[in-house]
Order: structure tokens, then sequence, then C-alpha cells
């Protein structure tokens, strides 16, 4: 029978075999690149790169990076090099002064005359560029004669993107004391099985394995999976609520007229939402659509409703003008337009944009989730019913309404959901379309909708504090973000 190596031979616990093989090749040696380790042992350098980070982690091993970086011109600069930069070429090209028409016409006159002027070297006044006296080389004209060496010349030429690093690194490993000591004690480098199976229990082989021994005493290396952004995981939880729950999902334009952004809705042409410090306006129109005659005439008179609608003169011209839409209601009522009968039930989950000031809690851009249901003989309890269910399953355990007002609903109500530690929190709006947003495109019967910011949904949600955070590449908080987030936002109020 095989004899059983000793403990001392097996080395310590949690000592992986590619590890030993490391510290054998180590041994005797000062320091050693990855590269050389890598061709003896005949294997990749990223592979022994890893077996002596888990060296070092155990303290056998220690490891260095050291990086070189090399500084040669690109082919722009290589030009420059020969023939000076632009500025000192566009300077060399006249004297005492010059017309900026003239001077224009150099080639380089795009580049040189903003680098001429931000240097001092010339004033501009009334359309004339004058010498400003002498204009002695500086210190990127310095850098580019060389040798490239690291400073204030070569950062300059670095910025104008006229330099090429080229960086090498070499990584570097030598054994440790304690190192030394294991592999002195003796290791143990057969190979090693780290799982029993069934045919060798049957064949007693397993008596004579060289078993892998662990240590049940450190935690695994992190695993960090791919995952979806936290964001969109809760955007993609929103739809699917909503599938669920037998709506259909549309979409629209980005780009989208006053006239469905605004008329279509009822809402006047001098409102204070329509002015240029709320809403981004583009400087193209698009022509009014079929009908658009009975949007007029209930913004003018009420139409052929009870409505007194708004008075005055509505403005085609202002209709036809395109914005970025401020909201996806407008999207809403061009689906009702063309699906007038019931039953109707659509969402959609798109972003908007508005003239904010960015804040932690605004953005001028951010998603917004719309919908709307359409039937016989729905009722305003029935919208209650809609919202709290929605948000029930969204995870937030207590829903209460308050009334609002909103220039296209009547009634209107702003639910709000009760978060530990803010308490109640409003989260969106609601109500019942009015008869002036629905009567000229033939729809008949109760229209409800809602509307709510789904940032602020998951900011409660994730536990933000400011909305930016939403729209970073923050890798870590990515990483850190559970899969399957725990809702610890809300709770039932009793």
């Amino acid at each position: 029978m095989e004899k059983e190596p000793s403990a001392d031979k097996r080395g310590p616990t949690g000592v992986t075999q590619n590890e030993k093989r490391l510290l054998a090749v180590l041994a005797g040696h000062l320091d050693r690149t990855a590269e050389s380790v890598a061709e003896e042992m005949q294997t990749a350098t990223d592979a022994v790169i890893q077996w002596a980070h888990l060296a070092e982690e155990n303290g056998f091993a220690t490891m260095t990076r050291t990086v070189t970086h090399t500084y040669v011109l690109n082919e722009e600069g290589e030009v420059y090099a020969r023939a000076g930069l632009p500025e000192r070429q566009l300077l060399n090209s006249f004297e005492g002064s010059i017309e900026m028409a003239t001077l224009k016409q150099h080639p380089l006159s795009k580049i040189g005359i903003g680098w001429m002027r931000k240097k001092g070297w010339v004033t501009i006044r009334d359309g004339l560029i004058s010498r400003n006296g002498d204009a002695p080389e500086g210190i990127d004209e310095l850098a580019l004669k060389g040798p490239l060496t690291e400073g204030e010349g070569l950062n300059a030429l670095i910025r104008r993107g006229l330099i090429v690093d080229h960086e090498s690194a070499v990584t570097t490993m030598r054994l440790t004391p304690a190192g030394e000591a294991l592999v002195n004690e003796g290791l143990d480098l057969r190979e090693e099985t780290g799982q029993i199976t069934h045919e060798h229990l049957l064949t007693g082989e397993w008596e004579h394995l060289n078993l892998r021994r662990y240590r049940i005493d450190r935690l695994p290396r992190r695993a960090v999976p791919g995952k979806i952004h936290p964001y969109q995981r809760l955007i993609n939880e929103m739809r699917q609520i909503l599938l669920e729950m037998g709506f259909t999902e549309i979409s629209g334009e980005l780009v989208q007229s006053a006239f469905w952004n605004f008329d279509a809705l009822f809402q006047p042409q001098d409102h204070p939402a329509r002015e240029m410090q709320d809403t981004f306006y583009l400087a193209e129109e698009t022509d009014l659509p079929e009908g658009y005659e009975r949007v007029k005439a209930m913004h003018e008179h009420g139409g052929d409703t009870t409505s007194s609608g708004w008075g005055g003169v509505w403005s085609g011209k202002k209709a036809e003008q395109c914005v970025l839409r401020t909201h996806t209601t407008g999207l809403s009522i061009q689906y009702l337009a063309t699906h007038p009968e019931p039953p109707v039930r659509a969402f959609c989950i798109s972003r908007v944009y508005r003239r904010e000031a960015i804040d932690p809690t605004h953005t001028p851009e951010f998603e917004q989730l719309e919908g709307v249901v359409m039937d016989k003989e729905v009722t305003f309890s029935h919208l209650l019913g809609f919202l709290k269910e929605f948000y029930l399953k969204m995870g937030f355990a207590d829903v209460r309404f308050r009334p609002a007002y909103f220039p296209y609903t009547e009634p209107s109500v702003e639910p709000e959901v009760y978060v530990d530690g803010l308490g109640w929190v409003e989260i969106g709006g609601a109500g019942i379309f009015r008869q002036e947003v629905t009567d000229p495109w033939g729809v008949k019967t109760p229209v409800l909708a809602w509307g709510l910011g789904v940032s602020r949904v998951a900011m409660l949600k994730l536990g933000l504090k400011d909305l930016r955070m939403l729209y970073r590449s923050d890798i870590d908080w990515i990483r850190d973000a559970p899969i399957l987030p725990a809702d610890t936002q809300s709770s039932t109020r009793r």
C-alpha cells in the first residue's frame, strides 16, 4: 500500500495545488517576472498572476507591478515637430497686423487663431489681428523638439492630442519568509482530488487519493455576475405588472407637436407650462392632424359640449411647433384617437424632457409611466382600485389618495404611499379625462388616466437620496445592488 504523506508535506489548509507549484518555481529566486514563471510552468501569464494573488493572500508570496510609460508623437505631432505648431506657422505668415477675413483663408486658421489669442501673441479688435511684440517659444514648443520626458510641456502636448502614451506593465513576484519556510518543509505536488465519486467509493480508491484540503474559516472569493442595471430592473418590473393586469404597451416619438403635447389635452395656449422656461422647443414644425378643427373649437368656445372653452383665438401656428415631449400623456390621447371604441387598457414607460436645473431631485430628462383605461361604466372608484393594486404589487404596503388638480382630468387625485423614515410621499397624478379632451376624437365612454415619475419610485425602492445615481455608471453600486432586492422601503402603517 502506498504510504500516505505526512501532514507537513501537504501544506496548510486552503493552499491550492497551483499555489504549491508556483511556490516551488519561485524557490531560490529573489524576483521573477510573471512571464518567465508562466513559461517554466507552461501556462498562461494571467493564470500565474491569479495563483500569485492567492499565494499573496495567504502570506506566502508578494507581487509588484511596475508600469512604464513611453511617449511618442502621433502623426499630427510629427508634422508639427517639423513645421511648427499651427499658431506659430500662422503667426509667421504675417507682419504687424492683418485683417481677420484674410487670415481665415490660411489652412491653419481654425486652430491657430484661437491658440495665438490664448497665448497672448495677438490682439483682435474691429476685425483686425495685431501682433503683440515678440512671441517666445512656450513649454509645448520646447517639448515638441524632444526628448519627450514628463513635465508641463509634455502634459500640454497630451492635452492637445499630439502624444501617444504606450503603457507597459511588468509583474514580478517573490517568496515571503513564510513561503520559503513552507517550501523548505516540503510540498506535496501530487495531483489532488477535489471530489470523491461513486466509482472511488465502490473500488476503495478513495483511501489512496490525495484529497484537497479546504479552509472553512474564510469566505470564498466574491463572484461578480453580470446583471441588469437596478433602474432598468425596476422599469421591467413595472412593465411586467401592467402586462399581467391586462394592459397593452404603446410607444411614440420623442419629438411631438405642441398640438399633441398640449392642445389635444385641453391645455390653454397661454399656460405657463408652455413657456420656453419649462419646455424644450425645436426649430421644426409639423402639419396639424386631421380633425384638429374640433380641438380648435373646443379651445375657443367648448365645441359641441356644455363647456365654454378657454375663449380667445386659438393659434394653429403655435400648435404646429415641435417640442421634446414634456409628458407621455400625449401618446395616450393619440392612441385613444385611433382606438375610440371600448374597451382599452394601454400604458407606456418612456422618457420625457423638461427644462429643469440639475440637482439631487431634478433632471431635465426622466422616465414617466402613463396608463389609461377606457370602458363602459368605469368610475372614479375603479381608478383608485387600479392604482392601489399597482402600488401594492410594487411593494408599497400602504396607499392613500388626496384631491388634486390637473388641466386635463376632472376629478383628479394624487396617490401617496407610506415610506419608513419619510412618511407619506406623493408618487403620481391621476383622474378621469375631461370631456374637452375625449370628445373631439369621438370617445364617448369614461377614460381613467394616471401618470407617475418612474425615477421617484426608483429612489424610494432603491433607497437613494440623489436622483442622478440612476443615470451614472457606478460599477460598485451596480455590483452591490441585489439581483432581487428585498423591499425594505415600505411597510404597513398601523
